[in-house]
Parts: structure tokens; C-alpha cells; sequence
């Protein structure tokens, strides 16, 4: 049997504080963030009203930010329309263009096929280049990227006529530029009347159909009967 012993002193374990629990701090946004809020907000009201009709106020409340804060960021109402205008165009060029010593099997088809793909590409952002067209007569900076974009269409398209001519497959008719020029200008007319609604006007469809139509046989059609 054992002897009772002294009993071992218990020492105190220390008696833990609460723990705190620290509530998460709520991610700012970055300048990124805030920049493409003011971006994206812009582009979802053009699609509901015109360019004029929208204020500073409006992007910077839809954006979630102050007046100041959306100065921080852009000049004006019309830096942030330049700004989307560059995107949607510059985008719709980088996918289309190929190098203009490509030619398919099929040339015809894919003329058809580039006017399609070229309207595709911009039918996303719609409302903003159609934004950017009408508010172009008063900015200078709106003015020169569609001139640039279109100039880029122009050459690249005169580049594509001149390889047909060089292999055989299309006439010799009017300088190659100024048939592209005329072209793309129609391209801009026709396609812009349809998607604004004007009268006299073509549904997109058959305004589509139509272009590709004269492009071919511009292009592939011969010379002009002599007067």
C-alpha cells in the first residue's frame, strides 16, 4: 500500500485573454480598378443614352467614386470616350489584318468573309463607336485615331487589290489605293446608316451582303465601260 505523500502543488495555468478577432479590412480598390470601373460604366450607359446626355457626375457615381477621384484619373468626360474608342477600334484591327501576301484559294470568299469579320469585331462595342463617330466633328483627338484606323484599312486593303493584280486575278483598272479608299469609305457609310437606323437605311444583313457584292466586283469585275 502506498503511503500517502505530500500533495504535489498545482501550479495556476495561466488564464488565456480572449482572443480578438480582427474583422477583415476591406480591400481598396487599386487605381487599375477604379480607372476600369469609370471605363466599363461609361460603355453600359451608352448603350442606354447618347454621349451628350451623360455628365462627369454620372460616370463617377456608377463607378462608386467622388468627383475629385474621377479627375484623378481622366481630364473629362470625352478623355474616357477616347480612351474606349481606341480600344474597340485598335482591337478590331490587330484581329483582322493578315499579312497581305496571303492569298486563299478561294480570294472571293475571302473578301466576304473579311467584311463579316470586320463588322463582328466591332459589334461589341457598337455604342461606343458609334459614340465616338458623332462626338469626332468637335474632337480633334477622336478625329485623328479614326483617321489613323481608317488609313490602316485603306493601305492594307491596297495591298491585298495589288496581289490579285500581281498573280493574275484580278484587272488592272483604277490605281489599287484609290479603289481601297473608295471602298472602305463606302463600308463606314453603309454600315454606320444601318446600325443608327437612318432613313433611307439597308437592315445589317443585307447592308453586309451588299458591300461584299461591290468590294468582289470592284475588284474582280473589269475594266469600266468606256463612255
Amino acid at each position: 500500500m502506498l503511503k500517502n505523500s505530500t500533495p504535489c502543488k498545482v501550479m495556476p495555468v495561466p488564464t488565456a485573454s480572449p482572443t480578438r478577432i480582427r474583422g477583415r479590412r476591406a480591400v481598396r480598390p487599386s487605381g487599375d480598378d477604379r480607372e476600369a470601373a469609370i471605363l466599363r460604366t461609361l460603355e453600359d450607359m451608352l448603350e442606354q443614352r447618347p454621349f451628350a446626355e451623360i455628365s462627369v457626375d454620372d460616370l463617377a457615381k456608377g463607378a462608386g467614386l467622388s468627383r475629385p477621384t474621377f479627375y484623378f484619373y481622366f481630364a473629362s468626360k470625352d478623355a474616357v470616350l477616347v480612351r474606349l474608342f481606341a480600344r474597340a477600334i485598335t482591337a478590331s484591327g490587330a484581329q483582322q489584318q493578315q499579312p497581305t501576301d496571303t492569298v486563299t484559294d478561294h480570294p472571293q470568299q475571302g473578301w466576304r468573309d473579311g467584311i463579316y469579320a470586320f463588322f463582328d469585331s466591332l459589334r461589341p462595342h457598337r455604342a461606343v463607336v458609334l459614340a465616338g463617330l458623332d462626338a469626332m466633328t468637335a474632337n480633334a483627338e477622336l478625329r485623328d485615331l479614326w483617321t489613323t484606323f481608317m488609313t490602316g484599312w485603306i493601305d492594307y486593303t491596297a495591298g491585298l487589290i495589288t496581289k490579285e493584280r500581281e498573280r493574275g486575278a484580278a484587272p488592272d483598272t483604277i490605281p489599287a489605293h484609290d479603289l481601297a479608299a473608295a471602298l472602305n469609305l463606302m463600308n463606314e457609310r453603309v454600315v454606320v446608316a444601318a446600325q443608327r437606323s437612318q432613313q433611307p437605311m439597308l437592315p445589317e444583313g443585307a447592308a453586309l451582303e451588299a458591300l461584299a457584292h461591290i468590294w468582289i466586283t470592284s475588284i474582280y469585275g473589269g475594266p469600266t465601260a468606256s463612255v
